[in-house]
């Protein structure tokens, strides 16, 4: 059945702030031709509103209703036919918001009559903030707003599942339709109290698990402290048991005695090793007299030896140097000539400098006269050049403007057509032969042709003649005189006698600008910089160095010294002083030279004296001690002290070896440390006994056996809940696996109808094409001449095309479901070229036959020839 609307009222809806009727839509096709901004967009979205946004919303979208800037409440009335019923709806949004509809079977306000339109139209509650038109049903796809159609899209879930009830009977299968989406609905609620969306585990599982957990860790922990117990009464009898043998070690004296016999031994041995450290200072001492006096006798030697070999290295080192003395003593000589050499040249060099630059400074001076010169010769061209450019500047100023010459003309020509009327409607009268006795108005009347303009009396002797020219000459003749009047106002205004000398002055001040650029330029070219002078350009920074220059005109230039002559003085010194430079170079690298060999030679006699001079200071100091007289005989009488000390310390060694005191200080602190841990074990075992004791009687009359037993129940009950929820989770998640499968599978078949259908349609358009549409039923390729284009890689018009046949064979299709249908399409078509667009328009008509069409557009040109009900925007 069609949805048929028949009239819309809008009123403070977006840019409708006044009352909007439209009424009088057809059946059919009804058009809509207005211009752009004249509220085509908003009908439609009025329409949505009206049956879709629920009234009491104030989301985005409902917010959006009301005009820019104004708090006042939206409100659309529809009047429609569904099954030849007559239907109404009225809503108000936002301030005391409302809706009631109207229909055969009385009236319904509020959350009944929304109800009651979700049921007329198919649609469900949309909870989006800008509006979902998936929510809309059938009419969310076939009404089009702008560019909603620019591409093929997938009908919405609410159009697939009517869809699938209607080719039910064709495809024989329930999948895909309602029925099934109720039994997945089912499947999905319990699928979800076990697993997550991505297969995860949760709900009675995860339930199921932690039951199992918790009942192990509980039986775990009860066996554990089962076995604690049992363990407690195994190790109390160990460690009385130990306990015992400790006891029975405490009380044996074989230990007690043989600390006793040590500790009597500890003392002779203390004794040898109380000799043996004597005998052993003893021998240190003896040896260390001994070698002292080694010592002393072989620095002796050694002090003689050196003072013998440095002797000769003196001789060697003062022979050597013997043979260098003149030659140093001719380069130092001839370094000296040379420094005096470079001073000399460097005196003449200076003297050069010092005349070169009084030379340059009296250049400069007479360049800066010269200079101040030109200056002064500028100043006096540039008091010229400004008086002429200011003459010019004056006469540039008295340009005319060319409103005031086009003024001008237009009162010339106002002067001419007065005079010219003036002239056409005036009295003309000729007078000839002899003028004797005529007068006019008093007065003699000459010979000649008058032109009268006013009534004058003519009189022949005493017959006077009246003669009045038309009225329109007197009105003519005050136009003339007042179009005179204007034009001389406006000649004295601009000070010039007529139009003819007001283009000559403007002619004289258009050149005279023209010469101001020329002048302009001349005095830039006349006021350079000039660094000689530190004059910066411009005519101003001329002007003050002029005047800061008084009337003195500077001092003549007086002869200028010869500059060639003096760079050639400057270059000569300094090739004098770069040569001396050299002289003085190579004088003192050949004393450098001479210097080096002998410096090292010279070293050496000084570190040859001085080691001589330590080495015989040495020998003196150790001839000077009191035991060098008697040295040798001291050596013999040390040696044989030294032998009898060797020999008094072996002997203390081999008794010491004997009675070993370490040995036995650490056989006695063994038997200390065993008697002291058996001590400390037996307090030990004590604590161990009382704390096993303890435990025992705490835990003894808990029951662990029984906890135990229960736990280890309680845990095999889990694990069996567990397989079981296990076994369901697995067996639900296997029946969706294979509803999806089969849905898939069942999805395919009913492809094959719609393409049917929509392919009667899109034949028109494409002819010999195959269409291939998505599980979703959206259009997804065309095949032409066997290659498969995708529809998104098709052309803009192509795609807008496809979407108006795929919604226009849906409709067909819910037509025959008995769903309410129409079509609206907003500004539809725009990427069509013009032998499509007529295609396009026949397919329309041809629809608009089986429901109700409605076309909003604002190209006249492309739809004035449509026929069906056009309808006006009229407010």
């Amino acid at each position: 059945m069609s949805l048929v609307i028949r009239r819309i009222s809008i009123k403070q809806f977006r840019k409708f702030r006044e009352p909007l009727i439209i009424e009088g839509l057809s059946d059919g096709l009804n058009v809509i031709i207005e211009p752009n901004e004249t509220g085509k967009s908003t009908l439609l979205e009025a329409l949505r509103a009206a049956f879709f946004v629920r009234y009491n919303t104030r989301n985005q979208l409902a917010q959006s209703f009301a005009p820019h800037g104004e708090a006042v409440a939206p409100e659309i009335e529809v009047g429609f036919d569904i099954a030849d019923a007559s239907w109404s709806v009225r809503k108000h949004f936002l301030r005391s918001p409302s809706v009631e509809v109207t229909g055969p079977q009385g009236k319904a306000e509020g959350e009944d009559a929304e109800a009651l339109l979700s049921a007329l139209l198919g649609s469900i509650r949309d909870t989006s903030r800008g509006g979902d038109i998936s929510t809309y049903g059938a009419l969310g796809l076939l009404w089009v707003a702008q560019t909603e159609a620019l591409s093929v899209s997938a009908p919405s879930q609410l159009v697939r599942d009517s869809v699938a009830s209607t080719l039910e009977a064709e495809v024989g299968s329930i999948m895909g339709g309602a029925a099934y989406r109720r039994v997945r609905e089912r499947i999905e609620a319990q699928f979800e109290n076990y697993w997550t969306p991505t297969g995860q585990k949760r709900g009675r599982q995860a339930e199921a698990r932690e039951r199992v957990e918790a009942a192990e860790t509980e039986a775990a922990d009860a066996a554990s402290r089962l076995a604690a117990l049992e363990q407690s009464f195994a190790n109390l009898d160990a460690a009385r048991a130990r306990l015992k043998i400790i006891e029975r070690e405490l009380g044996d004296e074989t230990d007690a005695q043989a600390r006793k016999d040590l500790v009597a031994a500890l003392d002779v041995a203390r004794a040898a090793a109380q000799i043996l450290a004597t005998r052993r200072a003893e021998h240190e001492a003896a040896q260390g007299a001994l070698k002292a006096l080694e010592d002393l006798q072989r620095r002796h030697e050694e002090a003689t030896e050196a003072r013998n070999r440095t002797a000769l290295a003196l001789a060697a080192a003062r022979e050597r140097r013997a043979t260098l003395s003149d030659s140093l003593a001719a380069a130092k000589l001839k370094a000296a000539e040379a420094r005096s050499a470079l001073e000399a040249a460097r005196s003449q060099r200076q003297d050069a400098r010092t005349a070169l630059a009084a030379g340059e400074e009296a250049a400069r001076q007479a360049r800066r006269r010269a200079a101040v010169a030109a200056a002064r010769q500028r100043h006096a061209e540039l008091g010229d050049l400004e008086q002429a450019q200011r003459d010019a500047k004056a006469l540039a100023a008295t340009l005319i403007a060319a409103e005031q010459i086009a003024a001008l003309e237009a009162n010339d020509r106002a002067v001419a057509e007065a005079q010219a009327i003036a002239t056409a409607g005036a009295t003309h009268i000729t007078l000839s032969g002899i003028p004797a006795g005529v007068t006019i108005d008093g007065e003699p009347m000459p010979l000649g042709e008058r032109k009268l303009t006013r009534a004058v009396r003519i009189g022949f002797g005493d017959a006077e003649l009246l003669v009045s020219p038309p009225l329109a000459a007197a009105s003519a003749e005050e136009l003339l005189a007042t179009a005179e009047r204007r034009r001389q106002a406006l000649l004295d205004e601009l000070g010039v006698d007529d139009i003819t000398a007001a283009r000559a002055r403007n002619d004289a001040a258009r050149d005279a600008a023209g010469e101001l650029r020329t002048l302009a330029a001349r005095i830039a070219a006349l006021t350079p910089v000039d660094d000689l002078l530190e004059l910066a350009s411009g005519p101003d920074a001329l002007k003050l160095f002029v005047n800061g220059l008084g009337d003195d005109p500077g001092e003549p230039a007086s002869d200028l010294p010869d500059l060639s002559a003096l760079h050639r003085d400057m270059d000569a010194a300094d090739t004098m002083l770069h040569r001396a430079e050299g002289a003085q170079d190579s004088a003192i690298e050949a004393l450098r030279l001479i210097e080096e060999e002998d410096a090292p030679l010279s070293t050496a006699e000084a570190g040859a004296l001085s080691d001589l001079a330590n080495a015989a200071a040495l020998v003196e100091a150790i001839e000077a001690r009191t035991e060098w007289s008697s040295l040798v005989d001291d050596l013999v009488l040390a040696r044989e002290r030294a032998a009898g000390a060797s020999v008094k310390l072996e002997e203390a060694t081999r008794d010491a070896s004997a009675h070993d005191v370490g040995a036995i200080t650490r056989r006695i602190e063994t038997i200390d440390a065993r008697i002291r841990t058996t001590v400390e074990a037996r307090a030990k075992l004590e604590t161990d006994i009382a704390r096993l004791e303890g435990t025992i009687e705490t835990e003894g009359g808990l029951g662990l056996a029984d906890r135990a037993a229960a736990a280890e129940e309680e845990a095999q009950e889990a694990r069996a809940a567990f397989q079981r929820v296990s076994e369901e989770a697995d067996t639900l998640k296997l029946l969706r696996d294979l509803l999806e499968q089969a849905r898939t599978e069942t999805s395919a078949k009913f492809v094959g109808p719609v393409a049917k259908r929509a392919k009667r349609h899109i034949e028109r358009l494409l002819p010999g094409c195959e269409l291939s549409f998505s599980e979703d039923m959206a259009l997804d390729s065309v095949m032409r001449a066997g290659v498969d284009e995708n529809c998104a890689n098709l052309s803009r018009g192509t795609q807008e095309q496809l979407a108006v046949l795929t919604r226009i064979a849906f409709a067909d299709m819910l037509l025959e479901q008995g769903r309410p249908v129409s079509l609206i399409l907003d500004d539809p078509l725009v990427y069509s070229d013009d032998a499509r667009l007529d295609l396009m328009i026949d397919i329309l008509t041809e629809a608009a036959e089986r429901m109700q069409v409605i076309l909003l557009t604002c190209r006249d040109r492309a739809f004035r020839h449509l026929g069906g009900n056009r309808i006006a925007l009229v407010r």
